[in-house]
């Protein structure tokens, strides 16, 4: 007979729990498999409060609640912490567009490379949205915007934004490891690392290749990108920009 962690019932056999939207105060039903809800009557998405769940560190986690369930959650729960960071992101920045949207660009080439390559989504989607939040911190202390600042600055606010969304300790130490070197290749020797650096150095090539040749651009793509996803992307982005300004 197999025994299995209470902390998975609700997982393996889902139930039906009430919350209040904040917008109308609609009551709207989550089951316990699930991270979201809907408002029947505003339409407004009502998300749970993210605590760590035990399939997250777990190593029997998909034999204690099957694969399929183990798959739906991890799915949901990171599409769900995508869309709460985005919205964190937003917050902290506030009227500062110009970081918001730099950080929406380098989020969805990352989600791009992360097609080809095999980087962890868990670790890759949170930092590509967080990788610059020390540079709001590094302006108001030093008045500065330094790469090396943003560095220093950016790691002690990831990790409580992240803690705040019950983010595991060996994620957010992999998170914040990279946004502590995100402008610093070569410390870092993971894909995971690769895949951010490529998409951010993606976002900001326009401006470093601005004037240069096409032979110049090609060999600073292989030297510049650590990918062959992000290569074959930068080269793609490069074109499009050259042909909009014939």
């Amino acid at each position: 007979m197999k025994n299995f962690c209470p902390g998975a019932k609700l997982i393996r056999q889902p139930a039906p729990e009430i919350f209040k939207c904040p917008n109308c105060g609609e009551e709207v039903e989550i089951w316990t498999d699930e991270l979201r809800g809907k408002c029947s009557k505003c339409g407004t998405v009502v998300i749970k409060d993210q605590e760590q769940s035990c399939l997250e560190w777990c190593k029997m986690a998909k034999e204690c609640v099957g694969e399929e369930a183990y798959n739906n959650f991890m799915r949901n729960r990171s599409i769900t912490l995508k869309e709460a960071l985005m919205e964190e992101l937003e917050q902290f920045f506030g009227e500062d567009k110009k970081r918001i949207n730099h950080a929406r660009k380098v989020l969805g080439f990352a989600e791009e490379i992360l097609k080809n390559e095999k980087g962890d989504y868990h670790i890759v989607i949170p930092a590509a949205i967080l990788h610059d939040v020390g540079i709001k911190v590094a302006e108001e202390k030093y008045g500065s915007s330094d790469g090396k600042l943003q560095e220093k600055e950016g790691p002690p606010v990831a990790e409580k934004i992240l803690l705040k969304h019950g983010v595991s300790r060996q994620i957010i130490d992999e998170v914040c490891e990279i946004i502590a070197h995100h402008h610093t290749p070569g410390v870092v020797k993971t894909l995971n690392f690769s895949i951010l650096y490529d998409a951010d150095m993606i976002v900001n090539l326009g401006d470093i290749a601005d004037g240069l040749t096409e032979e110049k651009i090609d060999q600073l793509i292989k030297i510049v990108f650590l990918t062959d996803t992000g290569r074959k992307i930068a080269s793609r982005e490069l074109l499009k920009k050259k042909n909009k300004q014939i």
